[in-house]
């Protein structure tokens, strides 16, 4: 079968696969709904591909297509941000050529296209299809399996949705996430203030030292995020704390950041700090990306589509474990659309069938020849992003 026009004319089923996984809510941390979700990942995979999938913890999911070991590892996830009910409001729905959906970019329309795509190959030899259930939470339970299955791979295709314009995303910033917790006195906030230790206070001064540590001129963020601290209105805080999200593109960076966050020191007396969490995800560099990202140029202009761009990004996915395990590496080969954890979330429909083609074809040149360019450091013709 030809791998470049049977997605073109399955949409109506694409789109039906992409509405059933919508529909199966499935936020990370709510094991429930990421079980049920992968029940019909299961299903759903077994149906097009012919074959059930290894279960790996109950929510990680593991086809192995064709008899050979695996060369070219595909990857996904089913798990989203958006918590149960989240429907009610971003309900699935297809209008003016856009599609909206809870999780509907990031990425249940990359599993969908996975699933068709590779289904056109029909009994390939040496494909790896892992769709996981954890990677919005850093993958904690799938990072090994991630990290065994791409050992050794010609190449390491992920799904997440494209960047601004259907570009490819050939580099990310590897983070780092952390929690800053306080401990101090609690005391009565209207009789006696003074005999206590404020960890809100406390909270605020590290706030600020920890934003500051920051660099833009290297790319390098450091973001105070989820805040809590006290009990009650009228008391002296004892306990309290605040998340840190690092992104570097540098892994000299990530590494700054780290030390300076563990020597922070208390302001108030009496105030003691503990400070927990730790580098998440290295960076993706472009050299991991560089031979896939041409070969994905030349297998688009053989179809006749429009040349994607290369984009580095700053948010971390699991081809950041890919590309540290020295897989070459290819990512945002998802949908076309935006908005990812926000309310304008969405997928382009139109270019739905010619990405999914462009998938396919991919595939099918890497399966043929798997050495041709995937370990280039560099692209002749194309500018580094």
């Amino acid at each position: 079968m030809d791998p470049s026009s049977h997605p073109r004319a399955s949409l109506p089923h694409l789109l039906g696969t992409i509405e059933a996984l919508i529909n199966c809510e499935s936020p990370s941390a709510d094991a429930a709904a990421v079980a049920r979700s992968a029940d019909l990942v299961a299903r759903i995979g077994t149906a097009l591909l012919g074959r059930a999938p290894r279960r790996i913890d109950g929510i990680h999911l593991l086809w192995r297509l064709g008899d050979r070991p695996g060369r070219v590892l595909v990857l996904g996830h089913h798990d989203t941000v958006w918590p149960v009910g989240s429907l009610a409001t971003h309900p699935y729905e297809v209008r003016d050529g856009v599609l909206r959906g809870a999780g509907c970019f990031d990425m249940k329309a990359g599993v969908a296209m996975a699933f068709h795509a590779l289904a056109v190959l029909g009994e390939p030899g040496g494909i790896t299809l892992l769709i996981t259930g954890d990677e919005e939470i850093g993958s904690p339970g799938s990072r090994g399996v991630i990290e065994a299955e791409a050992a050794g791979c010609a190449a390491a295709l992920v799904l997440e949705g494209a960047a601004g314009g259907g570009a490819l995303k050939t580099a990310r910033k590897g983070l780092g996430r952390y929690v800053v917790r306080a401990l101090g006195r609690a005391a009565h906030a209207g009789l006696a203030p003074g005999h206590g230790v404020n960890t809100t206070v406390e909270l605020a001064h590290q706030i600020l030292r920890t934003d500051a540590l920051a660099d833009p001129a290297r790319g390098t963020t450091v973001t105070p995020t989820l805040l809590t601290s006290g009990a009650s209105a009228n008391t002296v805080p004892a306990d309290g704390e605040f998340a840190v999200d690092v992104r570097a593109s540098d892994p000299a960076e990530l590494a700054r950041v780290d030390g300076a966050l563990r020597g922070l020191q208390p302001v108030l007396g009496g105030a003691r700090l503990e400070i927990t969490g730790g580098p998440d995800r290295p960076p993706l560099p472009w050299s991991a990306s560089a031979g896939l990202y041409d070969r994905a140029c030349r297998t688009a202009r053989r179809l006749g589509l429009a040349v994607p761009a290369a984009a580095a990004v700053g948010g971390g996915s699991d081809g950041n474990l890919t590309a540290a395990a020295g897989t070459p590496t290819l990512d945002g080969l998802g949908a076309v659309g935006g908005g990812a954890h926000g309310p304008d979330e969405h997928v382009l429909i139109d270019l739905l069938p010619e990405r999914t083609a462009l998938l396919t074809a991919l595939t099918a040149d890497l399966l043929a020849d798997p050495c041709d360019g995937t370990n280039s450091g560099a692209t002749i013709g194309v500018p580094r992003p």
